[in-house]
């Protein structure tokens, strides 16, 4: 069981995910999940399940790496998901 402050980082991993996904820098999860060899199938179940304790902390590099998404709203919440993305409006 993770607790309360891990759930919030998965639950934000996940709004991050679909902010991509939404704003079309990815087609999908399973874009996702083949850029970096994750199983989709313990994605999906963590997206259903977010205190589940299959989440890798590498899947948040990928986000901060590739998609400029920002690390400190990841991890704490504070700030905006991408700024780069503010900055391109």
């Amino acid at each position: 069981m993770q607790t309360k402050d891990s759930t919030a980082v998965v639950l934000r991993f996940f709004e991050a995910l679909h902010i991509l996904i939404d704003t079309k820098q990815i087609r999908g999860k399973q874009t996702f999940t083949r850029l970096y060899e994750i199983n989709r199938w313990n994605l999906n179940t963590l997206e259903k399940e977010p205190t589940r304790d299959i989440f890798q902390p590498a899947w948040l590099t990928y986000l901060v790496r590739d998609f400029g998404c920002s690390a400190d709203w990841l991890l704490t919440g504070r700030g905006i998901a991408f700024p780069s993305l503010v900055d391109k409006k």
